[in-house]
């Protein structure tokens, strides 16, 4: 086989010299090509059993054509490293179209064809070399996170399966001729370590090594990878790989990358990668950074020395790339980072270890052999109790956690795997890292496999010869770990301090000079044993450790010294008093000597200096071997000292028993509201006892559980759902005080507030949504605002008359649907008319900083600041109140605003249109019309179908539970995010509490679910869909009005409207179009009052938000049953709950005021056809929100071409048309189109 040469030394040179620049993405213009199931196909999988459409990984076999003009457009456009179209090119991924077999023949084809187009382009310009990257992307598995809701320790893949998958390919892409492997899209760290072990395993069997790029994905503004690792954590859990480059890519923006790459820079001491997505996606998951935008980024990031190499992932393409190229032309690189030698490791957050670093404690309890509890825990398989004992060791202090698992009853390679893997879904125990101790290698490698940080093998050593410890070292550097080596060797432990000195200087050798181990990757445990036993051998184990601690640190460059410290006290088993006393003193002289770390029950350490004297003088006679008679001398006192001789777990103690005002404030932050009242009772009647006043209560205790509440949510540690919880504890506490504080000011005659600031909130006029408004609320109330809360539909002569009353402080209006804009406009416009300055936020999930940046803030010359969710109020609300704040807040946000609204001038000259005439004679092409008559019109049945009080124990069954943590603000997939370290518990519980409340609504009849259905006759004329009356078709019932796309599209891309999915008239072929409509919000309303008069908001919004997945999920299961009942034109169709959720089937269901249907009104046409308020109850306000909220509508398409997009932008010509369609004025349609508008219209 004849490879590519090693390109380390040459691409070393060029990253010296020259920023590179990679390709951009493949699957965006993949996607451009718009090919079908067939082009996937080819002859060769023509009836293959499964769909292919969507492998992209398969066109380089069945479309060689389409990835090798990708290629060479991306080289045209100045790439200097093109990618192979591998990213899921492994036998994992191919599993999901049954084609694990073609795995090798499909990364030799891709890698042959980015080579040929790499070597064209490079015989072009010789002088420019060009280099191929085999990517090897992170699999649709994850071997850190559970996909079993009841079993966090599930996996449904493993390190050697991902290992061995990830060998496969790595072997097929270097036979196919590539120069670097890219290890990218890194979300679990775990995956890429096993990438890491797969190619160094290539390299042992080829003799040779390839250079590796590393390339990691932060998900969210939280700063972590999916799987929970820091930047920081993630670069030491990889770094082992000696790669060219480390990086970072997809998820994020080149903007929003920005703190995570200076982190990268600043620690990497290689080259640094950066290829950003197009910008976040849009509310349609689209990219919307133009080249130039990006550039700009780019640019500066170059500018400023962050990176060495800049590319492209989803959303770019060559323009963006020859952009690229152009922005860092001629800048010098970032010059590799000097990082100082230090053992650097992590668990999900970083430890780095030096010289200066104090003392590192390593929690034992979590040791078999150390701890009978826990030994008995594991034997009886109690895993919920032995992750309580973790984590009580890193609450006490732990830095590292030693897990060991051997005892002969016990299976420890199963019970390593097990506990191990549920320490990964606890983030408060695997924040730190994990020190892997067994002497047995297979216990060891089971660990090793089930930890994504950087761990610890604790130990290796000679004791079986020099080949095994050889072969262990290797494998622990594989897997990225630092080494406890034992002194220890083929004659036995070292129990000298010259035997001590032999074997650690003879391991240390054979470690750095052979196996090539980083010296600060190595602890000499240089064995700790018993003193005081009697004996007089034993008389020097004391100082022998300590002076051998001593010559290693002066003799062995870079290694460091551990120990267990518990042996040195074994003498005195069951007086734990005298033990801890004897820890403290040797650790004193051993710390002073040299001794990094010690494996010790980190809530039990005693201080050296609080030793009692005389206790501590015999102490050290003994671990100094100061006298002959020392361990006489100790046994005689040591009797004194003894307590009851049981094993003391240090524990915390019942929070009920803590003094009044601590409980009332472990309540709020643990949102415990079981017995707040009583406590509330007891501590106002402490303090008036003593002459205070009630409001001390909430001076006190309540707001500083509340501090520390907010303190956790602004530093991510604490999430919407328990910062609700504590909410409810402080408002029934407040609600129980306020007779007792009203009492008090009125015989005081002091009547003021002592509230941070007022805001008045209110959903606009027109618009029912109100949850991430009351999530909103409940924040501020926590932060000691008072929140004056309007409701929803609230005018704006309301609102404002309302916060001119109260005196507000700040306003805040809230809106879902694209109407609320326009009021938000309108509420804006009035404050300025009244001459207000009170500033203006605006938020919900229609808003966002260019529209209020082009629409509202001109509109007002107060202070208008969009806020993108509750976590960013209270800072934003804090900033606005305080005179420094609020000049500098208002200077940013004026700053941003004009930026934006430069970016959308540009954008709206500059985009390419066509005439609507031209975008209709490019409508979408479809020749075949299989139209099939709706079973429930057949035999001249009803069009219309009424469902009333659906069962919700059905409809729970369809749920999407995704939007449900998105409306907590909960980052991550379901059901992923259960089990994700930063979120997991939290959204567990979140999880579990719904759970319990849908029980309840649904045993005791909370909600009411009502839906309609209509199956119409139904033409195409134009751009209108005709309904007609009856089957005759003879006479038009209603009509509606579709909008089509606009924009200049390339050549084979149609510019699309919802009416190109429904027969032509003229075809004389009878379709059929349906709508529906459906709630489950009926009684929804009595029960959030009730809860509220509870002061529970909690349960209000999980109920609001509970409704709305029914409400979603009643759409659902009725477009199933529309689709193999109702309509029946996919009988066969038999799909899943997931299948539904990613829409695997045929047909549509597109809602007016939705893109591809954005005009609201459309909604009146679908409520005149099916009768809506009087078939279900729901109600339309003037704004076309639907009342319940937790109601859904829309339209039926079946054919299967109809897909859902984005009508986007209109131009005027359309405009005009539509207006006159619909009999309106051009005013009034430009204000019900005003977001997809392609101009501005005329004042």
């Amino acid at each position: 086989m004849t490879w590519r040469p090693d390109a380390t030394e040459q691409l070393t040179e060029i990253l010296r010299e020259r920023i590179l620049v990679l390709d951009g993405a493949m699957g965006t213009m993949i996607q451009r090509h718009q090919l079908t199931e067939e082009d996937y196909r080819g002859e060769r999988f023509a009836a293959w059993p499964s769909d292919l459409r969507g492998n992209n990984d398969l066109l380089s076999i069945t479309a060689p054509e389409v990835i090798r003009e990708i290629h060479a457009e991306y080289l045209e456009a100045g790439a200097d490293l093109i990618e192979t179209n591998t990213f899921n090119a492994q036998r994992i991924s191919m599993a999901d179209y049954g084609m694990e077999d073609l795995t090798v023949e499909l990364n030799e084809a891709s890698a042959r064809l980015a080579r040929e187009a790499a070597d064209a382009a490079e015989a072009k310009d010789p002088s420019r070399p060009r280099f191929v990257l085999g990517a090897l992307g992170p699999t649709n598995r994850t071997a850190s996170i559970s996909p079993d809701v009841n079993d966090p320790g599930a996996r449904n893949t493993s390190f050697d399966e991902l290992a061995g998958a990830y060998l496969e390919q790595a072997r097929a892409l270097v036979d196919g001729g590539v120069d670097v492997l890219l290890i990218e899209t890194i979300f679990d760290t775990l995956n890429a370590k096993a990438a890491i072990f797969a190619c160094e395993t290539l390299f042992e069997e080829t003799g040779r090594r390839w250079p590796i790029i590393l390339s990691g994905t932060i998900t969210d503004a939280s700063g972590r990878t999916l799987s929970g690792q820091t930047t920081e954590a993630f670069w030491y859990s990889v770094r082992h790989a000696r790669p060219l480059a480390i990086g970072l890519n997809c998820a994020l923006g080149a903007d929003e990358m920005r703190p995570y790459v200076q982190e990268l820079s600043r620690l990497a001491d290689t080259f640094v990668s950066l290829y950003p997505n197009a910008g976040l996606p849009n509310a349609f998951g689209e990219y919307d950074e133009t080249p130039q935008e990006m550039a700009k980024v780019v640019s500066a990031y170059a500018q400023e020395g962050l990176v060495n190499i800049v590319g492209g992932c989803c959303g770019t393409g060559p323009d963006h790339i020859r952009e690229f190229s152009a922005a860092v032309a001629g800048v010098t690189p970032r010059e590799r980072a000097q990082v100082p030698p230090a053992l650097r490791l992590s668990g999900l957050e970083p430890l780095v270890i030096t010289e200066d670093s104090l003392f590192v404690n390593v929690g034992e309890r979590t040791n078999i052999t150390g701890s009978a509890r826990f030994r008995k825990l594991i034997q009886n398989e109690d895993y919920p109790t032995a992750l309580a004992v973790a984590r009580q060791q890193v609450e006490n202090g732990a830095q590292v956690i030693d897990v060991n698992m051997d005892e002969g009853m016990i299976d420890g390679v199963a019970a390593m795997d097990r506990f191990l893997k549920l320490v990964a879904t606890e983030p408060d125990i695997c924040k730190v890292p994990v020190m892997v101790d067994s002497s047995k290698w297979e216990v060891i490698e089971a660990g090793l496999k089930c930890i994504q940080g950087k761990s610890i093998v604790n130990s290796i050593s000679m004791k079986e010869g020099v080949e095994p410890f050889v072969e262990h070292a290797r494998l622990c550097r594989k897997h990225g770990a630092a080494i406890v080596v034992m002194a220890f060797d083929e004659d036995g432990q070292a129990d000298t301090l010259e035997r001590r000195k032999e074997i650690c200087e003879r391991a240390y050798r054979i470690l750095v000079d052979e196996v090539g181990y980083p010296p600060h990757d190595i602890i000499f445990d240089p064995n700790i044993f018993a003193v005081a036993t009697g004996i007089e051998e034993h008389a020097t184990y004391g100082t022998d450790f300590i002076e051998g601690t001593r010559w290693i640190k002066e003799n062995l460059p870079g290694a460091l010294v551990s120990g267990g410290v518990s042996n040195v006290s074994f003498s005195f088993r069951g007086n734990n008093p005298v033990r801890e006393a004897i820890h403290a003193v040797f650790l004193y002289h051993a710390i002073r000597a040299g001794m990094d770390m010690g494996i010790v029950n980190a809530g039990a350490l005693v201080v050296y200096d609080e030793v009692d004297e005389r206790l501590r003088e015999r102490i050290e006679d003994v671990i100094l071997n100061r006298r002959p008679d020392a361990t006489e001398r100790l046994l005689e006192i040591a009797g004194d000292y003894a307590a009851d001789g049981g094993a003391r777990e240090v524990a915390a103690e019942e929070w009920r028993d803590l003094p009044v005002g601590e409980r009332i404030t472990h309540s709020l932050v643990k949102g415990i509201d079981d017995h707040v009242e009583s406590d509330t009772e007891e501590l106002r009647a402490q303090i008036e006892a003593r002459g205070g006043k009630p409001i001390e209560v909430i001076e006190g205790p309540l707001m500083d559980g509340m501090n520390v509440v907010g303190d956790l949510f602004g530093a991510g540690k604490m999430f919407l759902p328990q910062v609700v919880k504590s909410a409810r504890v402080m408002k029934k506490a407040v609600a129980y005080l306020i007779p007792f504080i009203e009492a008090e000011k009125v015989a005081s005659g002091d009547m003021s507030s002592n509230a941070k600031g007022k805001v008045v909130m209110a959903t606009v006029k027109g618009d029912v949504h109100d949850i991430g408004k009351n999530i909103v609320g409940v924040v501020l109330q926590c932060n000691n605002y008072d929140v004056v809360d309007l409701g929803v539909m609230v005018p704006t002569a309301t609102i404002l008359d309302r916060a001119e009353e109260e005196n507000a402080d700040v306003i805040g209006l809230s809106g879902l649907i694209t109407p609320s804009l326009d009021e938000m406009v309108g509420v804006a416009t009035e404050m300025q008319r009244r001459g207000m300055d009170v500033p203006l936020l605006l938020g919900g999930a229609t808003t966002s900083k260019a529209h209020t940046a082009v629409k509202v803030d001109q509109r007002y010359d107060g202070p208008v600041v969009w806020v993108k969710d509750a976590s960013r109020s209270v800072p934003v609300v804090a900033s606005l109140l305080s005179p420094a704040g609020r000049q500098a807040l208002v200077e940013q946000t004026a700053g941003e605003y004009a930026s934006l609204r430069e970016r959308h001038a540009a954008k709206t000259g500059d985009r390419p249109a066509l005439t609507i005439e031209q975008a209709r004679a490019n409508r979408t092409p479809i020749e075949d019309w299989p139209a099939v008559e709706p079973a429930m019109l057949r035999d001249g049945g009803e069009q219309v179908t009424v469902l009333r009080d659906y069962p919700l124990a059905e409809l729970r069954e369809f749920i999407d539970w995704q939007p449900f943590f998105n409306a907590w603000e909960m980052k991550g997939s379901y059901p992923d995010i259960l089990h994700n370290p930063t979120t997991g518990e939290a959204a567990r519980k979140l999880f579990e509490d719904g759970q319990r409340m849908l029980d309840r609504a649904i045993e005791e009849g909370w909600l009411t679910a009502n839906g309609v259905i209509g199956l119409f006759p139904a033409n195409t004329v134009g751009d209108d869909i005709e309904i007609y009356t009856g089957p005759d078709r003879a006479q038009v019932r209603e009509t509606l009005r579709m909008l089509r796309q606009q924009g200049k599209h390339r050549d084979g891309v149609p510019n699309r409207s919802l009416a190109d999915f429904v027969a032509p008239k003229e075809s004389g072929v009878a379709d059929h179009v349906g709508a529906f409509a459906v709630t489950a919000g009926l009684g929804i309303r009595e029960r959030i009052e009730a809860f509220k008069a509870e002061h529970d908001d909690y349960s209000a919004i999980l109920l609001e938000s509970l409704a709305d997945r029914l409400a979603e999920a009643f759409a659902e299961r009725l477009h199933q049953r529309v689709r193999t009942e109702f309509w029946g034109h996919a009988p066969q169709e038999e799909l899943g709950n997931d299948d539904l959720i990613k829409e695997r089937y045929e047909g549509i269901r597109p809602a007016p005021g939705y893109p591809a249907c954005p005009d609201h009104t459309e909604k009146l046409t679908l409520w005149r056809l099916l009768d809506v308020e009087q078939n279900t109850g729901i109600e339309l306000t003037e704004g076309m929100a639907m009342w319940p909220g937790a109601s859904v509508s829309g339209w039926y398409f079946s054919h299967p071409s109809s897909q859902y997009f984005v009508v986007g932008r209109v131009g005027k010509d359309q405009v005009e048309d539509y207006a006159r369609r619909k009999g309106w004025s051009l005013e009034e349609a430009e204000r019900w189109l005003s977001p997809n508008l392609g101009y501005v219209p005329e004042a």
